[in-house]
């Protein structure tokens, strides 16, 4: 069976490339029957940090990504963390140690870097081996001298094969891998050990990830082998970019999950978007929901060129679905929005929340993200905040003029309806000689403070007779 993880670290906010890798995973686990689990890589205690852990885990959930193992927590899976699994580290790389596949290195940064110095290599080239064959009595000395030795992998000098399924083979000459550290001195572990630790015991079987990390498959592939464990098979995705084909940064705009929720865009149209970034389906559709995505995807189609990130493309598919939702979810999740900008207070009755859905769908064509709500609805609820544009061009004095020869027609509409409405101020235009623009213009920017907005009479026939005429009001008097 398919088992797959996702394993970032608690450092940051969920970023945008590793969200695409979780949700690949996900989408490769759920496609083929199989197991999708979080594991959460905490060893960093300097920079990992519990507020990180608890918002990537509602990141993740906020646009569709569940897992299906770890400890049971109030019946919901909590992740498995790296930290709970210190003895199981600690005890494999012992068992290397015993078998000789690993040593204890005494070397200090600053000695290796010297070493590499007077031998003429770049401090770049890493570790020497110096340790790998130490005899005993150099050892005790250093322990004597109170040295704590880390552990390092006794790297077997073999070329190296990997079957990539999105890269094809790679192939890692002999001699360009040094023995490298898998145990710290303080008893922590390294990433490259305890990724591989973790993978062998949780049987994973496809490890989909970054190509950043292609160049550590070597090895993880040793160390796979030197515990007797099967290799899985290995996945390497491109690289995210931004716009610029540069590497995807906050000078191209927000790069977290967190960001794009915050700024009101749908978890479907994320969902969406992002797994089409470095995968595509035969047919270059687009738009999909999450069961189709979940039907067509396949790793096999993931590109080796590099994704490249467009937030006006993401934009557009969120406005696409914002059109294709129902009114009443876009007013529930806006609500965070509106409370903030003041236009709702906790408590809506059920006849308020009818009035703010039948505004939303007025104007939910034009909406693009839930952070444009207030704007678009606001003045269905509070009085408006004109715009001096606005104002300036229509609210001329012969501008309050027409509103103030107008509000009798208003005040006297026996229907107020679209309809009944209509015909009253067309019926005033007529009888007055005014152009219909020289009349819905001023009228618009009085009860809205907008210049573009819903149909004219949908949007009177909302607001109410009171709202429309006191509004108007505001603008008649002194008018001649």
């Amino acid at each position: 069976m398919v088992r797959v993880r996702f394993a970032p670290s608690p450092t940051g906010y969920l970023h945008i490339g590793n969200a695409r890798t979780a949700l690949f995973n996900y989408l490769f686990a759920r496609r083929n029957n199989g197991s999708f689990i979080l594991r959460i890589e905490d060893t960093d205690r300097e920079r990992s940090a519990k507020e990180y852990e608890t918002a990537l885990m509602e990141d993740l959930k906020w646009f569709g990504i569940d897992w299906d193992e770890g400890p049971d927590v109030g019946g919901d899976f909590d992740p498995y963390r790296q930290m709970d699994r210190l003895d199981i580290y600690r005890e494999l790389s012992e068992k290397l140690l015993k078998e000789g596949k690993a040593y204890k290195c005494y070397c200090t940064k600053e000695e290796i870097d010297e070493r590499n110095r007077q031998a003429g290599r770049n401090e770049s080239s890493g570790y020497d081996n110096h340790c790998r064959d130490l005899t005993a009595e150099d050892a005790a000395k250093f322990e004597n001298e109170g040295r704590k030795p880390a552990l390092r992998f006794r790297f077997p000098q073999k070329t190296v094969k990997v079957n990539d399924l999105i890269r094809g083979e790679v192939t890692f000459e002999s001699g360009h891998i040094p023995d490298f550290v898998i145990m710290k001195p303080d008893g922590m572990p390294v990433f490259h050990f305890a990724v591989v630790v973790d993978d062998y015991l949780m049987k994973i079987t496809h490890v989909v990830r970054g190509e950043d990390h292609l160049s550590n498959t070597p090895k993880h592939i040793a160390l796979f082998e030197a515990l007797g464990a099967p290799v899985p098979q290995f996945a390497h995705m491109s690289m995210t970019l931004g716009p610029d084909k540069t590497r995807l940064s906050k000078r191209h705009g927000a790069t977290s999950v967190r960001a794009y929720k915050d700024e009101g865009y749908l978890p479907e149209a994320f969902f969406n978007y992002i797994s089409l970034l470095g995968w595509g389906a035969e047919n270059s559709q687009d738009i999909f929901s999450k069961e189709e995505l979940i039907q067509v995807f396949s790793i096999e189609r993931c590109q080796k060129a590099s994704a490249v990130f467009d937030p006006d493309k993401l934009l557009w598919m969120n406005g696409y679905y914002m059109r294709k939702t129902t009114p009443e979810r876009i007013l529930e999740l806006s609500k965070p929005f509106l409370e903030k900008s003041g236009v709702i207070k906790d408590g809506l009755s059920a006849e308020q929340v009818e009035y703010l859905e039948k505004a939303v769908a007025l104007e939910q064509e034009k909406i693009k993200l839930l952070k444009e709500v207030p704007y678009h609805i606001g003045f269905f609820v509070k009085n408006p905040d004109y715009e001096e544009k606005a104002v300036n061009k229509y609210l001329t004095e012969a501008g309050k003029k027409v509103l103030a020869e107008l509000l009798p027609a208003l005040e006297g509409c026996k229907e107020w309806t679209i309809a009944g409405l209509e015909g009253a101020v067309r019926s005033f235009c007529e009888e007055k000689g005014y152009k219909p623009g020289d009349v819905f213009h001023p009228v618009r920017v009085a009860v809205s403070g907008k210049t573009k907005g819903p149909g004219l009479f949908e949007m009177l026939e909302l607001l109410g007779s009171e709202k429309v005429t006191e509004r108007i009001k505001r603008f008649t008097e002194g008018a001649s």
